[in-house]
C-alpha cells in the first residue's frame, strides 16, 4: 500500500511504543500521531499492524489536505516514587 505518490519516495519513521495487554497480547500507539494506535497477539503481529495503521493515518492525512507531522526528538525514562 503507497501512502503518498511523488516522484522521489520519502521514508517516514515514528516512534511506537509498545505494551502488554492486561487481557493478553500486546498494544502499540503513536505518540506523533494522536489517536494512532492498534493492538495484536504477538509483538510481530502488533509491528504489521502498527505499519499499516500509520500508513492508513498518513493516507487519511493526505485526502484531506493535512499536514503530514514530523515527529519531534523525544525522550523516554522512569521515575521511581515510594509506594
Amino acid at each position: 500500500m503507497k501512502v503518498m505518490k511523488s516522484r522521489a519516495a520519502k521514508n517516514l519513521s515514528y516512534s511506537v511504543y509498545y505494551e502488554q495487554a492486561p487481557e493478553g497480547g500486546y498494544v502499540a500507539f503513536v505518540p506523533a500521531l494522536p489517536g494512532c494506535h492498534t493492538q495484536g497477539e504477538t509483538l510481530e503481529e502488533t509491528e504489521r499492524n502498527v505499519k499499516e495503521a500509520i500508513e492508513l493515518y498518513l493516507e487519511s492525512l493526505v485526502a484531506h489536505g493535512e499536514a503530514i507531522p514530523e515527529e519531534r526528538r523525544s525522550f523516554q525514562g522512569r521515575v521511581t516514587v515510594p509506594a
